[in-house]
């Protein structure tokens, strides 16, 4: 069964194929399936969000659009054509893909990272350049890492590390990106940071970004299009008035809760009650 996230505003008119889609995709690691004969469009300009309880398949999808997971079966489509076919220097002046909890090589420091983002601009015929150099000073001072340019990454807090790993994916300047959970182990003010950073690459820049997010209202705040898999399936998709109701909290999560309006936003919020037995 196909699960197309449709942008609301263009129901009712024609809907060329998204940029980055998945058609049949199943995805394991040895013989066990994660990812299930999963079909999901994603809408270009927005920002999606993938939600689901632990283990569910959230990362292994992400990781699987971000072509560092081969299909099992089926295949995932960038542009029309097989992703896994493309060369790896394509893909990575159109997708930037953060994972989780990256590792950086001991006593690198911001600029030297961050700048590693302009390799897929580079070739025999290209090499550093003056635009490359702008493109980093710009994306440091978009991110506000400028001042701790020349600061190894090891000695950064959570989230100033997080903003890193962020500027670096941004300066390949890729109209796709993919960050997976990309707020684990920051406290509230740097979850909120990290994702106006990303609503603000979004609706400024134009980009279209899909997420991985543990937290339901955050995810359901920043989000424009929603995705709630359980046990490597879709369960349900659209916008997040659309996807955050009692019964699929229910259903996908095993909770019991309320939604009400969102005061700030006017976006579903989630109020749980209990676990449901």
């Amino acid at each position: 069964m196909t699960h197309d996230i449709l942008d609301p505003v263009s129901v009712a008119t024609a809907v060329p194929p998204a940029r980055l889609r998945a058609v049949g995709l199943s995805v394991g690691y040895g013989d066990q399936p994660v990812v299930k004969d999963l079909d999901l469009d994603l809408v270009d300009h927005a920002i999606t969000t993938v939600i689901g309880p632990n283990g569910c398949g959230k990362s292994t999808l992400l990781r699987s659009l971000g072509r560092l997971l081969r299909p099992a079966a089926g295949q995932v489509l960038l542009d029309g054509k097989r992703i896994d076919k493309l060369p790896t220097k394509q893909v990575a002046t159109e997708l930037a893909l953060l994972p989780q909890s990256p590792i950086a090589p001991e006593g690198l420091v911001v600029r030297d990272l961050v700048a590693r983002g302009r390799h897929p601009q580079q070739s025999w015929l290209r090499q550093w350049s003056a635009d490359d150099e702008r493109v980093v000073d710009e994306t440091l001072a978009w991110t506000s890492m400028t001042e701790l340019a020349d600061r190894p990454i090891d000695q950064l807090s959570g989230g100033q590390r997080q903003r890193a790993w962020i500027a670096m994916a941004l300066a390949q300047q890729t109209d796709l990106v993919l960050l997976d959970e990309p707020t684990t182990y920051l406290d509230l003010s740097h979850q909120i940071d990290v994702l106006d950073l990303a609503r603000t690459l979004n609706r400024d820049h134009g980009r279209t970004v899909v997420m991985v997010l543990h937290d339901l209202n955050l995810a359901a705040r920043y989000s424009d299009c929603m995705v709630a898999m359980r046990d490597g399936e879709i369960v349900a998709s659209g916008e997040p008035a659309a996807v955050i109701t009692p019964a699929l909290l229910r259903e996908v999560f095993s909770l019991d809760a309320q939604v009400i309006e969102d005061p700030v936003t006017g976006k579903p919020m989630v109020v749980p009650i209990g676990c449901v037995r």
